[in-house]
């Protein structure tokens, strides 16, 4: 490498190390994609409850213990049972199985699980940042041959995932 690409190799390089610091310690950004005002340290993640007509008991333990999870790995957060800057919670409200794919037969050959939860955000430094009523809706398909209970755990674990995601990047990421 002759001494002109290295010292352009080593200018970008400093460049970028320097705006990175630069967005890491004014505390509004982090590498894990939040970004938390940096007066916030604390969060309590309520229990989310089972309000769907069709109810799945562990479906109300894992999304909520999920999130905490969540909130837990990839935040500096310290989690409160109670009264912490940023406060989530809400209700499952649809846990809903319905057909998608239809042979010639007229049968079922694809059926769709899908969960929607209703979630409220209060962050109480920032209110601005507040929302109540925000649906999150994510879905997983199977083959009819199998019966909802056989796949049940699978699918549910696939989908709290994907809304954890959801509602995690409508909280603290802000995207």
């Amino acid at each position: 490498m002759t001494s002109g690409k290295f010292f352009k190799y080593f200018l970008r390089t400093a460049a970028f190390l320097v705006t990175g610091l630069a967005a890491q310690s004014c505390g509004i950004y982090s590498f894990s994609g939040t970004s938390i005002q940096p007066d916030v340290h604390s969060i309590t993640v309520n229990f989310i409850e089972n309000r769907a007509l069709l109810v799945n008991p562990e479906l109300s333990n894992l999304l909520t213990e999920e999130l905490i999870d969540k909130y837990r790995k990839l935040t500096s957060l310290e989690i409160l049972d109670e009264g912490g800057d940023l406060e989530v919670g809400g209700e499952i409200v649809g846990y809903d199985v319905r057909p998608t794919a239809v042979t010639a037969d007229e049968v079922a050959a694809q059926n769709r699980l899908t969960i929607t939860v209703k979630m409220y955000y209060v962050n109480n430094k920032h209110p601005e940042e507040n929302f109540e009523q925000k649906s999150f809706t994510a879905y997983e398909d199977y083959d009819s041959t199998q019966s909802l209970d056989a796949v049940q755990s699978t699918l549910c674990q696939n989908i709290v995932e994907i809304i954890v995601e959801d509602i995690f990047n409508s909280t603290v990421a802000n995207w």
